[in-house]
């Protein structure tokens, strides 16, 4: 018999439907113990958001500074398990405050110790630098990081901002205005997701995880948009410097860092709608002369290495 723990967690629901999709040729099996466990904060976030809530947990989570979570004395982490299955999301190109305070806990140094992990992402699109913090994490916690599967939002850009912040303002998925597409990972490839499993069953019943992120690729778990890396970058670089700056000017939902937390606000509207548009010519007009670093990156960036510091 196999156990096998997912760890996820969910506000919409959307990523527990992508986790269960994946997973199950796993529950099928007779020979496959599958838990779930949920991250619960002891302090929830609001769904759906409010605008205050949804700007001022930018510095927090950028900088991933963890909160408490309860139900950590849950018997399904006292297990030893054979694969471990992270599920989470992206807030502003760093892992989810909740998928951030579990990994910093004794308690997911314990579990994670020595287990192969496979991260299963489900985010609007851009996901390559949260990614890279994700593993950071897990080598810390002396994980070792198997497969990865990254589920997004398939829309251009300026509609799926438009999308999104519809579903997350309303907690509905559903069309924006009755004429935009559906926000979020689309229903068929949550649905088509379980074409990963017979790779998952395979490498967890050969005990050899060796060839699972290529044979997961080959079934398109990851799609790398090279524009989208420059994008997180640079993103991530701009993103450091404000969330430092409105740290600085007081602890998370006090008053005096309110006016920054709406600066920050309007610059992220001005990003997204003028300066991203032109990052995008620029890297149109460098497209023929960067091929190999495009390519080092799609194979980077498609892969489960880690670059250690």
């Amino acid at each position: 018999m196999k156990n096998v723990l997912v760890i996820y967690y969910t506000q919409s629901g959307q990523l527990l439907d992508i986790s269960k999709n994946i997973t199950q040729e796993l529950e099928d099996s007779k020979e496959v113990s599958l838990s779930f466990y949920e991250i619960k904060l002891k302090n929830k976030f609001p769904f759906p958001w409010d605008k205050k809530s949804f700007f001022n947990a930018f510095p927090e989570t950028f900088l991933q500074v963890p909160m408490g979570l309860e139900d950590l004395d849950n018997p399904i982490l006292n297990k030893s398990y054979d694969l471990i299955i992270l599920s989470y999301q992206v807030w502003y190109l760093s892992p989810s405050i909740p998928i951030n305070s579990f990994l910093k806990t004794k308690i997911a140094k314990s579990l994670l110790k020595n287990k192969p992990v496979i991260t299963v992402i489900g985010c609007r699109n851009m996901w390559i630098m949260a990614q890279e913090k994700v593993k950071k994490s897990l080598l810390q916690n002396d994980a070792n990081l198997v497969g990865n599967i990254a589920l997004v939002d398939r829309h251009i850009n300026h509609i799926s901002v438009l999308t999104i912040l519809h579903w997350m303002t309303t907690g509905l998925k559903t069309r924006f205005l009755g004429i935009f597409p559906k926000p979020g990972v689309s229903d068929k490839d949550i649905n088509e997701s379980s074409k990963f499993g017979s790779s998952i069953v395979k490498s967890l019943f050969e005990n050899d995880y060796k060839n699972l992120q290529n044979n997961l690729l080959e079934k398109g778990a990851v799609r790398i948009k090279p524009f989208l890396i420059v994008m997180d970058k640079r993103a991530n670089i701009l993103f450091g410097k404000w969330a430092n700056f409105i740290n600085s000017k007081g602890v998370a939902n006090s008053d005096k860092r309110q006016p920054f937390i709406k600066l920050f606000s309007i610059y992220l509207s001005v990003a997204i709608w003028l300066i991203a548009p032109i990052v995008f010519l620029l890297f149109l007009l460098s497209f023929a002369f960067l091929s190999k670093k495009r390519k080092n990156d799609k194979e980077y960036y498609s892969s489960v290495q880690i670059k250690k510091d």
